[in-house]
């Protein structure tokens, strides 16, 4: 009974594999699930073993001057990071192969076939587009550095809009596969965007202050400036509406972009040369060879350190400048090579002592502000009296003599 049964099974089985079960093809539906399967397997497989090909194919092999001598290295270019990124979007590859492959061979029927290709059409448009997309990203970032022309965000801005056109342009395809035109959904947002620019125009003006800041080149991501309203720190990043600036606190300020590209902004980190400027203030009781001394030696140790400018790069001026209200005034007015601030503070924190200790050798002092009074004659009849000791009483004046 039992091997009845069982002989039964296996011929209904055998049957419903051959022929189906009730228009349903069982046996290439089991064919397309396993050959997806495989396909899913494979994926990565696939992309490592296409990887290293590209690599043999694409990346120059030069000598590395690092390296043993006549040893040859691999060395970066921008196919190699074109490649590395390439990887995620070569995994679809086995998956559109097999999906294609279901659609021929595996699918009766207009409708299933259609609905397969349409499928795989939009995954070879997936694959394409997502290849762009991860290869525009390293292809300029290996660019930043040998493209003198972009600065750094100015290649990031163009990472950022490259990818919103390529994502649009990838869904647009996609939608025009499955018949949904593109056109009228465009026009649409046409009319909502248009109500939107009239609420969003602050978001416009400074996505285009941005973009004006950039070309321009006012500053860059890791420079120093200075704007209206206090505004000073770093640059961290020139965003769509605002650009962040890392205080000397450490706190973080978002400026909008209009703010920085309408009103007056100082980039310390372009500068050639840092500037000292100082008022020396001596006393009026320094002589005149004194002055000279003085005077002599200070523009000697500027124009002998290798911290400071010479002429005719820079000028160097050490002069006798005026006569203040209770100082002689000597001008100092040079520029150190180094633009970077802590070295700059100890420059000037040599030049100061050298000033201090050569001040000090000359016999002369440095002048604060006082005033003196000078009292010539005393007016007739004035009467001077002592100061009394501590705990004394003052004397008083004599009384007048009574009428009598």
């Amino acid at each position: 009974m039992n091997a009845i049964d069982t002989a039964a099974l296996w011929s209904t089985l055998g049957d419903v594999w051959a022929h189906g079960y009730r228009g349903f093809d069982v046996m290439r539906a089991v064919l397309a699930l396993g050959g997806l399967a495989v396909a899913l397997l494979l994926r990565r497989p696939f992309a490592r073993l296409a990887v290293r090909a590209l690599h043999r194919a694409t990346v120059r092999r030069r000598p590395d001057t690092t390296a043993v001598a006549g040893a040859p290295a691999q060395l970066p270019s921008p196919a190699k990071v074109a490649v590395d990124a390439l990887v995620g979007p070569l995994q679809l590859v086995p998956v559109i192969v097999a999906v294609l492959l279901i659609a021929e061979f595996a699918v009766d029927g207009a409708r299933p076939k259609l609905l397969l290709q349409d499928v795989g059409r939009s995954l070879v448009v997936l694959a394409v587009f997502w290849a762009l997309l991860a290869v525009v990203g390293p292809l300029l970032a290996h660019a930043r550095g040998r493209a003198a022309a972009f600065s750094p965000a100015m290649l990031d801005w163009t990472v950022h809009i490259a990818r919103i056109v390529l994502i649009g342009i990838g869904a647009a395809t996609i939608l025009e596969i499955w018949g949904i035109h593109i056109g009228p959904v465009l026009a649409g947002f046409g009319l909502v965007g248009a109500a939107v620019a009239l609420g969003a125009q602050d978001l416009f003006k400074n996505l285009f202050a941005g973009i004006f800041i950039i070309a321009e080149r006012r500053f860059a991501n890791g420079d120093w400036i200075r704007g209206n309203g206090g505004i000073e720190g770093t640059v961290e990043m020139i965003g769509l509406r605002t650009t962040r600036v890392r205080r000397f606190d450490l706190a973080p300020v978002y400026v909008p972009n209009t703010q920085l590209a309408d009103d007056a902004v100082i980039n310390y980190s372009q500068m050639t040369h840092y500037r000292i400027s100082w008022t020396v203030g001596l006393t009026y009781g320094t002589s005149v060879d004194q002055l000279r001394q003085i005077r002599d030696r200070i523009e000697a140790y500027l124009l002998a350190s290798p911290d400071f400018v010479c002429p005719p790069e820079a000028p160097v001026i050490v002069r006798i400048d005026s006569f203040g209200d209770s100082a002689i005034n000597l001008m100092l007015y040079t520029f150190t090579r180094t633009t970077d601030w802590g070295e700059w503070l100890r420059i000037k924190e040599a030049l100061a002592l050298f000033i201090k200790t050569l001040v000090a050798e000359v016999g002369s002092d440095f002048a604060f502000p006082s005033q003196s009074i000078y009292v010539e004659t005393l007016p007739t009849g004035t009467e001077l009296y002592p100061m009394a000791p501590p705990g004394a009483t003052p004397p008083r004046a004599p009384s007048a003599p009574a009428a009598g």
